[in-house]
């Protein structure tokens, strides 16, 4: 039995599948956002909903919508669900 080797998804088809799901962003500047992506661009700037921010490890708030622009994104973790 042949096994079939699943390739790795390039990175706006894991924000495609993570459209309206949980979202964790690292940006620069010791900041992390976590909330639901609701929209995305070609250059990585993602839009965020019910965003919560930390600073340096310390909870600074949630919004109700925000805005992270690609260029400060440092790597993105959708929730495991988009992965499999």
């Amino acid at each position: 039995m042949v096994k079939q080797v699943q390739q790795p998804l390039k990175p706006l088809e894991v924000l495609r599948k993570t459209i309206t799901k949980p979202i964790m962003v690292d940006v620069r500047g010791n900041r992390s956002y976590s909330g639901i992506l609701d929209g995305y661009d070609v250059y990585m700037n993602l839009v965020l909903k019910n965003a919560a921010e930390t600073i340096n490890g310390e909870n600074k708030g949630v919004f109700d919508t925000i805005l992270v622009r690609g260029d400060n994104v440092v790597y993105v973790s959708p929730s495991s669900e988009v992965l499999q």
